[in-house]
């Protein structure tokens, strides 16, 4: 089932009064639909994995997935992974080209300034629950404006659509 062309992923940090946790998120490239994310309080090789993993249970095989060449995304766990799946290929940003991941930088650019700076969680119960709340809003409410006010979810389910 080919879902999608290209995805970018990635970790951000998010800080708490009792240290940081770590979200990794996957970003449809064309949409903008976040296929798939992950909280964790280690930023270690199997949170990548375990989101990737996920994600593609869920929407098929990118044929693309395009990261930064963090240590997550160069250890041998996530390369395995990836070449299990046998069709998606692995791509990762040249140094110092940071607009290679542009999409999913921007996304948590959102996330930190739409949700995160104004509610200040806590604790990792609260990162999870404002997470969960914001992706959906994310994803299934706000629209862009460069898809014509569209949502991520719509102009992913009509890419779906306009390749069946």
């Amino acid at each position: 089932m080919l879902c999608r062309y290209r995805n970018n992923i990635d970790i951000t940090y998010i800080g708490t009064p009792s240290g940081f946790v770590y979200l990794t998120a996957i970003i449809d490239w064309y949409s903008r639909y976040i296929v798939g994310y992950s909280i964790s309080n280690t930023m270690q090789a199997d949170m990548v994995t375990r989101t990737v993993a996920e994600a593609v249970r869920k929407h098929g095989k990118p044929e693309i997935i395009n990261s930064d060449q963090g240590s997550q995304f160069t250890s041998d766990a996530y390369i395995n992974l990836i070449k299990s799946y046998e069709s998606i290929r692995i791509s990762m940003d040249g140094k110092g080209r940071a607009t290679d991941n542009i999409m999913i930088e921007r996304f948590f650019r959102s996330f930190k300034w739409e949700r995160l700076y104004l509610l200040c969680p806590e604790t990792v119960l609260e990162v999870r629950e404002m997470t969960a709340e914001y992706m959906h809003t994310y994803n299934h409410v706000r629209g862009h404006q460069s898809h014509k006010y569209l949502t991520p979810r719509d102009m992913y389910c009509n890419a779906l659509h306009n390749v069946a």
